[in-house]
């Protein structure tokens, strides 16, 4: 259904019925229920299989909202007035309105305010905060269409917001206060810009084993993985591994702007589809609809490494998730 003021307050409605609904937002559709309501969002578990310790993202509409679910510090308050409405969540201290299934069981809660118009509408005509993970069923690509979140669930959603294709096409990144600034999950708000505005900030790395509890969402469990096997390929490696390839099976292969374009077509016999990202914005925009069309289509995907900077690096963590039970060359 296409964004309009009749079909924003009936989602409203459904949200506030305790209703799940399918919107989109910047950076990839949400499946969203009223955060206030334990039992609403006991359903976006149900229908996504989702762990229930894994923590969801609270979305709101104002700074009145926020102080209504998570107790704010003057520099956790700074950082969402220069970063908000946007691709950044900010990890709180949550209040007693967030019921513990929205915070997987911790004192914390994981918010942010969209940028996305549709939302926004959405998170205003309702009135309540909105928990929303991604929508598609867990484990998959993420969905940056109305197309993919009805790939996943059918009719089982009541009703999807069909916005477009997502801006920015990668989940936010997610931020933590508590001592060190630290960024939990790589998104679409850049590092590199987070650097400039949050002194000392670091990449948490490998702080959520499975027996661990994720402070994040996205952190925990295997992600982003579509049906076929998906293979990372060093650029430098390349050539030696292309040539030890065996006819037979279909293949696709994904590259960034710095690949040797010449060899493309000396490839032709061992791969049946190229896709070529001109950077890391691009191939942040792409990544998850070309996971979700290429498995349809052929055996592997082969994904030659891009730099990690800007874009990248949210879009090689995704890569990397995504190909955690394959082969890496």
């Amino acid at each position: 259904m296409k964004p309009s003021s009749a079909s924003i307050s009936l989602a409203a409605r459904l949200i506030l019925e305790g209703e799940v609904v399918a919107f989109p937002t910047e950076t990839v559709y949400g499946l969203g229920a009223n955060a206030l309501d334990a039992k609403a969002v006991e359903k976006i578990f149900s229908l996504k299989g989702r762990p229930a310790d894994n923590p969801l993202i609270v979305h709101i509409c104002s700074l009145r909202m926020l102080q209504k679910i998570a107790h704010t510090s003057p520099k956790s308050l700074l950082l969402a007035k220069k970063c908000w409405p946007g691709p950044l969540t900010i990890i709180f201290e949550k209040k007693s309105a967030i019921p513990s299934i929205v915070s997987g069981g911790l004192g914390t809660v994981a918010v942010r305010m969209p940028a996305e118009k549709t939302a926004l509408a959405l998170i205003r005509r309702a009135g309540v905060p909105i928990a929303a993970p991604s929508a598609n069923v867990s484990g998959r690509p993420s969905p940056t269409s109305a197309a993919h979140v009805l790939e996943d669930f059918g009719e089982k959603v009541q009703l999807i917001l069909d916005g477009g294709r997502a801006k920015i096409g990668v989940e936010s990144t997610v931020v933590s206060l508590a001592g060190t600034p630290l960024v939990l999950r790589l998104g679409g708000f850049p590092f590199e810009k987070l650097q400039k505005l949050l002194a000392g900030v670091k990449i948490a790395r490998g702080v959520h084993g499975e027996q661990s509890p994720a402070l994040s969402p996205g952190t925990k469990y295997r992600h982003y993985a579509p049906s076929v096997p998906v293979i990372i390929v060093k650029e430098k490696d390349f050539r030696t591994f292309a040539s030890g390839l065996k006819p037979g099976e279909s293949r696709a292969l994904f590259f960034g702007p710095n690949f040797p374009k010449e060899i493309v077509a000396q490839l032709a016999g061992q791969f049946q589809y190229f896709l070529h990202f001109r950077d890391g914005q691009d191939a942040a925009h792409r990544l998850f609809e070309a996971l979700r069309d290429s498995e349809k289509k052929y055996g592997r995907i082969y994904f030659c490494e891009i730099e990690e900077k800007g874009a990248g690096r949210a879009v090689m963590e995704r890569v990397r998730r995504a190909a955690e039970n394959a082969q890496q060359q």
